[in-house]
């Protein structure tokens, strides 16, 4: 299914989730329109047959592919005139995280995993918060073993 910069009715209310996250435009010509990113890779570019088109002669007519395995999404540059850039920084091929901006010629997005305002999930919290625990633990453990063999004779 082809999403078309011009589709813009039903895809600003697409839900975001971390399994089906969305590039957001933030570009003239494109700003707030969601293309969904399902499983497996689309091709983004000029072309009509790109799964996201955008119409726009900065973008080259085959310029980047996003793979989305289990949530976690990669883009790559295919050989763009005008290069791929996330976060400001030209690339080849980089991991995507929720917020991260990228460009393809003058065309922005935000990729987003989960809805504006929406604090990480808990879960994420939880493991973050567990892991801080034990580096504390294992800091204590080793100023305790610390202390005890400069007690020994």
């Amino acid at each position: 299914m082809r999403q078309y910069a011009s589709e813009t009715a039903s895809a600003t209310e697409r839900r975001i989730s971390v399994h089906e996250p969305v590039l957001e435009g933030t570009s003239v010509g494109i700003e707030g329109h969601r293309f969904a990113l399902g499983p497996g890779r689309q091709s983004i570019g000029r072309r009509g047959d790109n799964e996201i088109v955008i119409d726009d002669l900065s973008v080259s007519g085959n310029h980047a592919w996003i793979t989305n395995q289990n949530g976690h999404c990669v883009i790559v540059n295919t050989l763009s005139t005008n290069g791929t850039f996330v976060n400001d920084q030209r690339i080849h091929e980089v991991a995507l995280c929720h917020g991260d901006h990228i460009r393809l010629g003058q065309a922005e997005f935000v990729f987003l995993t989960r809805e504006h305002g929406q604090p990480e999930p808990a879960s994420r919290r939880r493991i973050v918060a567990a892991v801080l625990l034990a580096a504390v633990a294992v800091l204590a453990a080793l100023a305790a073993l610390a202390w005890w063999l400069r007690g020994s004779p």
